[in-house]
Formats: structure tokens, C-alpha cells, sequence
């Protein structure tokens, strides 16, 4: 049998794009119409769609690499079983693409937005965005929002500056992603512009609420998936860590949800997939709903807020003031020996530098740091012991 000739790598691509209008639902996100800030001329090599390439473009970025070091939820553990950001971002992966799959979305958008979600996540977890966010305001510069730098990364300081010119819709999920808000029901926002996606930057930088939603299924759906991820592995750990008992978990949660990591997640989909199916929104039953948000409240108690690991919270806040004062002071001062100078400023694009002021630049230099460096670039007197867990 004679084989076949293979297609023109661009026929590839088209026959992909074809593919994608035959088999995915109406409402997916079709990457024929995927946009750039600044349009790309596709190469007649280049075999690949718009969303695959924000996909490779996002895990060839330093600051996914850095996930490897930034905590989840524990920090200051020697344990190397407690989850991390790297983990994470691979687990809401994993559950928005099986989600996507069988209600028909895009997949490689879900990707592009599930592994790019936390890039602007800085060390020590949410206590560390808390401290960031106290000083960028004292300093004038606003609030501090994980997922606002992590598009932040992404467009404006990645590549010495030049940023990676991602799609709409991937920045757009990235930016709208907040997990910790509890929807039951969420329908995307379509028709969104990059004029839309700057006005709502500017307003979640302001400091005013405000509730993003995704112009997509896809956004929608990784949204859902990074509590998924999180609300069960979480409880796994925090049981590993003797923190709490499975024994301690509500009643009705545990009736509707299940007690461990698997079946939590396991549940949650399902749950997700049959309501969903189909439809113009992604969504929960009520019941599941309702024993999520119980759950959730549970952790935030029981976990997040637990003493146990709160022992060294001080100090983590007072070498966050030491160091934003201490990088601010070197730029001011011109000192090209700093670390700021370099590991960050060194190289970077004119039109990063009279983008951002002093104070910006620090915001971005000590939120892409991941847990060890943050320490090591601290004073040794001031910085916590890890311990062995």
C-alpha cells in the first residue's frame, strides 16, 4: 500500500481548525478566532494553533519554572508530600481539560489558562500576597492581586520586558480565574476586547470589589477547577501534617462529597459535567453547591486560619518590609550591585523601565521569587528555621 503524501504543515492546521468546528460544542472557544494584542504572522512551518502555542509559550516562561519553590498553603515545612504551586496548576489542569472534554470545550485554551493561572502568585502563599499587597499600597502603587500580576508576568515583564503577546481569551481566564470566590452558576462575559480586558485590570488594581467573569467556557470552567483542585488536596495535607482528623470533616459535606482528596474531586466533576452539559454556563447542582461552600468555610476555619501554622507569620511579614525597603532603596540609589539590579532590572526592555516606578519594579522583582530565594536574599538573624513535618 502506497502511504499517502502529508499535507502542508498550514493544511495541517487547517484541517485541525475544521476539525475543531465539527466536534466541539457551539459555545467552545474556536482557536480560528483566537486574537493578539499585536497580530502574528503565522510562519508556514509552524504546524500549531493559537492556544497550543500560548500553552508552549507559558511552560517555556521562568516564572512557570518557579512554581517548583512557591507554596500552596504550608510554608516553612520539610515535607515532600505537601502540595505546591506546580502540583496545583497541574492538577486544575488535569480536572478543566477532563471537564472540557466531555462538555465539548477547547482544551488547549483550558490548558493555556490552568498553567498560567498562578505565575503571580508571590512566596508564602496568600500571607505573603497579603504583606505584598499592604506595602504596594503604602508605597502609592495599589493593591496587590495574584491573579492581575500574574498577567502582569505574562504581557509586561517576561522576556527582559517584551512579554509573550498570549491570546485574549488565555489572559483573559487568567485574570477572571479567582477561585476563592464561590459561584454556583457562572456564565462567560463573550465579545470581550483588549480595551475591556485594560478596564478591568485597571479596576481589580483600584482596590474596589469587583466580580471578573471569563468571556469563555473554558475560563469558566478552570475557575471551577482550581477549587476542585484544591478544597480536597488541601484537607489531605493538612491530615498529613496531623492538623486535623478525617474524623473532623462536616457530616453533610462528607454525605454529599465523600472524605477523601479522590472522592471529593471525583464528585465535583461528575457534578459539574452532568449539570453543565450542554449548556450555555458551567455550574454545580444546588446540593453540591451548598456542600462545597460548607466545605470550603470548614477549611478556611479548621486550616488556613490554624495557629499551628501561623507560628512564623511575623517574621515572614517583617522580611517582606525589609526587603521591598531595601530594593526600593537600591534603585533610588542607583546601587547596579543590588540583586534587583542583577537578577531583574539588568537587560530589561527601555519600555518596561519607564513603564514602571521604583516601587513597581520591587512589586515585580520579590513577587516572582520563590520561597528559598526570597530567604536567601533576607538577613540571616531574621529568617525562620524550616521544619521537618
Amino acid at each position: 500500500m502506497q502511504r499517502s503524501e502529508l499535507p502542508a504543515l498550514h493544511e495541517l492546521t487547517a484541517m485541525l481548525d475544521d476539525r475543531e468546528q465539527q466536534s466541539l460544542s457551539p459555545g467552545a472557544a474556536k482557536s480560528a478566532r483566537a486574537f493578539r494584542r499585536r497580530p502574528e504572522k503565522r510562519l508556514a512551518t509552524d504546524y500549531r494553533q493559537p492556544f497550543a502555542v500560548d500553552v508552549d509559550r507559558i511552560l517555556h516562561s521562568l516564572a512557570y519554572s518557579r512554581y517548583i519553590d512557591k507554596t500552596q498553603v504550608f510554608y516553612l515545612i520539610r515535607n515532600d508530600h505537601i502540595t505546591h504551586r506546580m502540583l496545583h496548576v497541574q492538577l486544575v489542569s488535569r480536572v478543566a481539560r477532563t471537564i472540557g472534554r466531555f462538555l465539548g470545550l477547547n482544551e488547549d485554551l483550558i490548558e493555556a489558562i490552568a498553567i498560567g493561572h498562578d505565575i503571580g502568585h508571590p512566596p508564602f502563599g496568600h500571607d505573603g500576597e497579603r504583606f505584598l499587597s499592604n506595602l504596594c499600597q503604602a508605597a502609592g502603587i495599589g493593591p496587590y492581586h495574584h491573579n492581575v500580576q500574574s498577567v502582569q508576568f505574562l504581557e509586561k515583564v517576561e522576556r527582559k520586558g517584551r512579554g509573550w503577546n498570549l491570546c485574549l481569551q488565555t489572559l483573559d481566564g487568567i485574570l477572571c480565574h479567582d477561585g476563592e470566590v464561590h459561584n454556583r452558576h457562572l456564565a462567560p462575559v463573550q465579545g470581550k476586547t483588549f480595551e475591556d480586558h485594560q478596564a478591568e485590570l485597571n479596576e481589580k488594581k483600584s482596590g474596589r470589589p469587583v466580580d471578573l467573569v471569563p468571556m469563555t467556557l473554558e475560563g469558566c470552567v478552570v475557575r471551577f477547577s482550581d477549587t476542585i483542585s484544591y478544597i480536597g488536596r488541601d484537607i489531605e495535607d493538612a491530615i498529613r501534617l496531623g492538623l486535623i482528623q478525617r474524623t473532623d470533616l462536616p457530616a453533610d459535606c462528607v454525605q454529599h462529597l465523600g472524605d477523601t482528596n479522590g472522592t471529593i474531586v471525583y464528585t465535583l466533576v461528575t457534578d459539574v459535567i452532568r449539570t453543565s452539559y450542554e449548556q450555555e454556563a458551567v455550574a454545580f447542582s444546588p446540593e453540591i453547591s451548598g456542600a462545597l461552600q460548607q466545605l470550603k468555610q470548614f477549611n478556611y476555619k479548621a486550616i488556613y486560619s490554624n495557629p499551628a501554622i501561623k507560628q512564623d507569620t511575623p517574621k515572614i511579614e517583617s522580611l517582606f518590609d525589609h526587603l521591598f525597603e531595601r530594593f526600593f532603596n537600591d534603585i533610588e540609589a542607583g546601587n547596579k550591585q543590588s540583586p534587583v539590579y542583577r537578577n531583574f532590572i539588568a537587560d530589561m526592555a527601555q519600555d518596561y523601565m519607564s513603564a514602571h516606578r521604583p516601587a513597581e519594579i520591587v512589586r515585580d522583582f520579590i513577587a516572582g521569587m520563590t520561597d528559598q530565594y526570597f530567604l536567601n536574599l533576607s538577613p540571616e538573624r531574621m529568617r525562620p528555621q524550616i521544619r521537618a513535618w
